[in-house]
């Protein structure tokens, strides 16, 4: 069985006083769960949270990369970089990123073998707009988007790391795909996979971020191919991420 992860992801979120509390809360109550927990945060919060996480069970990883491992790139953090501050994880192609930053496929696939390549997890990110549901091209959607990584290296790339699948038009509007929806997509990119390995396949962790909250997530991850969740607002708030955590667990 695969074992269940959270993460949660908190966006352009936090201040050192709110996070400070934020993190004890889920360092002390995380203490000896079944499920593998991470939170990834701005840049400069990288140092505070490596300083209160660090020898806790709780992992902790930024929310972008760049493919550049150095140069004259001004504002961009290189995966060597995150490494230093004992990042673990990474996110790569969240929608936010290819939406308002522009972040074509073979950018993302670019970010996910730059953080590989130094030791970091890439946690891809993978989803439809409401339109492209809509027209019934969601599997090709998602297809397409992991097919940027395989075509490069097979399905070999794709050994322990992490997929989120994320409906772009269920993040942060309140509206979730329902446990049915979620498990139908993470089945058909679990079988797309199998496509190229069906070790790999069956090993592969697929998160469910989109709208997940305490009130959803027991059933979201009782789905048989739903191996956990990319929390977005709900990881903000320690008691509603705790809640989920439980849920995994």
């Amino acid at each position: 069985m695969r074992k269940k992860f959270v993460a949660g992801n908190w966006k352009m979120h936090g201040s050192i006083q709110q996070n400070a509390a934020l993190l004890e809360r889920i360092r002390h109550e995380m203490l000896g769960g079944a499920c593998d927990v991470a939170v990834c945060v701005p840049y400069p919060y990288l140092s505070q949270v490596q300083q209160l996480l660090g020898g806790s069970s709780v992992a902790w990883g930024a929310q972008s990369v760049s493919q550049h491992p150095l140069g004259a790139f001004t504002g961009e953090v290189s995966a060597s970089m995150l490494v230093e501050f004992g990042c673990r994880y990474v996110l790569v192609g969240h929608s936010e990123r290819r939406s308002l930053f522009a972040e074509s496929d073979a950018v993302v696939a670019e970010k996910f073998f730059a953080a590989q390549e130094m030791g970091l997890v890439p946690i891809l990110c993978v989803g439809e707009t409401l339109a492209e549901r809509e027209a019934g091209r969601t599997v090709a959607v998602v297809s397409r988007q992991l097919t940027a990584v395989l075509e490069r290296s097979g399905a070999s790339a794709l050994g322990g790391v992490i997929v989120a699948y994320e409906p772009v038009w269920a993040i942060g509007t309140g509206v979730t795909a329902s446990p049915l929806q979620a498990q139908e997509v993470h089945a058909a990119i679990r079988a797309f996979v199998a496509g190229f390995d069906k070790v790999v396949a069956e090993k592969l962790r697929i998160l469910y971020g989109g709208s997940v909250k305490p009130g959803n997530a027991k059933d979201l991850f009782a789905q048989l191919d739903i191996d956990g969740g990319l929390i977005g607002g709900a990881a903000l708030v320690a008691d509603d991420f705790l809640a989920i955590c439980q849920a995994a667990n």
